[in-house]
């Protein structure tokens, strides 16, 4: 691992936050845009040309609001939730590379010549410059989940600590829906592990650039389609935002909160899109990669620009795909959402980690898991149509009412 500077890291600290948060800012205003577009409307227009000082009316606007805090709640929880929201989806940019990175060495067995060959390239990857906050963690993607699985403590706290029978409903769906799309989360890039043979996001970057073009999303496309959806389950984003669904729950988790507390609990889930976006680019998109376009430019700080941006556009890519996802797919509802994670999303990806493990026994060549990927998703496809039916023609059991009922009574009634 490099040599800690503090300097150094205070100021990338700093960048990185500001950049994030700036981002999550107008991120708001492209989602505005985008319901706007989709549903024939204009949307943010007044503030700014084209409304592009929209965001920043909105963040003084959450300055400004009076800060209610309601009798009934326990105040210090209260005051707390929004903190903790907000720090461990921060903390989460501690891994994610945002540019260019370069693997650290691997360990070798000691034997003559070695150790010193191993502390020479030791050197020449501490002199070299990582954009990423904590380099050389072997367990990055590991902490990336830790501390992302830590998110729920925000939301239980603001529903307990709200004393309010919706808060708390939001914050009881919210806890069963993050942990249980934990599970197919880590599960998907467990086959990503064992092809590159590493829990480090710089190693696995490092093989995809080093197989040319070939990057990860090529051999496991179905464990990318698992973890962009478990992605949005865990941010609370549509189709997937139970813990505040307004129609069933005045307002979920968040209810009592107002001012700038609301705001940074909202501010959180962006926060968890673009730090899991940064992370699926460094898992199956290549990273800081693009068809080899980026050795075209050899300045060293000209290169360094090239790779940011590029890992940036394919971050802001997907941030506009979840988007657009969000007005596209209608909501879930509760019993759908878990069937989805436990009965969908786990057993595809156990049999996808199978599927790898495999074809690294057997040394079959990995474009094969191409094809059982495409055999695993249609035959769930299938399945899923055979037992539950379509959209079009759902199977539903009929329950036929006893006799002797009134005209336009039911079992609800």
């Amino acid at each position: 691992m490099p040599a800690f500077d503090p300097t150094t890291t205070a100021i990338v600290i700093v960048c990185l936050m500001a950049g994030v948060l700036g981002l999550c800012g107008f991120l708001t205003l492209s989602e505005r845009k985008i319901s706007a577009w989709m549903q024939d409307r204009l949307g943010p227009n007044r503030v700014g040309p084209f409304g592009l000082l929209q965001p920043l009316a909105d963040g003084g606007k959450f300055f400004l609001k009076e800060e209610v805090i309601p009798s009934h709640v326990d105040k210090v929880f209260y005051v707390m939730a929004p903190s903790v929201a907000v720090g461990t989806a921060l903390l989460a940019l501690a891994v994610v590379p945002f540019g260019p990175t370069a693997p650290p060495p691997d360990p070798v067995p000691v034997a003559a010549g070695a150790v010193a060959t191993f502390e020479q390239a030791q050197a020449e990857y501490q002199n070299q410059t990582n954009f990423v906050l904590a380099p050389g963690l072997d367990v990055g993607v590991l902490y990336l989940f830790a501390v992302g699985s830590l998110a729920v403590y925000g939301v239980v706290l603001a529903g307990w600590s709200a004393n309010n029978k919706y808060s708390l409903l939001g914050a009881l769906r919210a806890s069963a829906q993050i942990i249980s799309y934990e599970i197919p989360l880590g599960m998907a890039v467990l086959g990503v592990f064992l092809i590159v043979g590493s829990l480090n996001p710089e190693k696995v970057i490092a093989w995809q650039t080093a197989n040319g073009v070939w990057w990860l999303v090529v051999f496991q496309p179905l464990a990318l389609l698992l973890f962009m959806t478990a992605q949005y389950a865990e941010a609370n984003r549509l189709p997937f935002d139970l813990p505040e669904a307004e129609q069933e729950l005045v307002g979920g988790y968040h209810t009592e909160y107002s001012a700038l507390k609301l705001g940074l609990m909202l501010l959180s889930e962006y926060v968890h899109l673009v730090a899991g976006s940064l992370m699926l680019v460094a898992l199956f998109l290549g990273g800081w990669s693009l068809f080899g376009l980026e050795g075209f430019v050899t300045h060293p700080v000209w290169a360094a620009a090239v790779k940011t941006l590029i890992v940036c556009g394919k971050m802001f890519a997907l941030v506009i795909f979840a988007q657009f996802v969000r007005w596209t797919i209608p909501r879930f509802r509760f019993d759908q959402l878990m069937n989805i994670a436990w009965k969908v999303m786990i057993p595809l990806a156990l049999l996808n980690l199978l599927c790898v493990m495999a074809v690294k026994q057997l040394g079959w060549p990995l474009g094969v898991l191409t094809g059982t990927s495409a055999v695993l998703f249609l035959g769930a496809g299938v399945v899923s149509v055979r037992l539950s039916g379509s959209v079009t023609n759902p199977k539903r059991k009929v329950v036929k009412l006893p006799p002797g009922l009134p005209a336009g009574v039911t079992y609800a009634s």
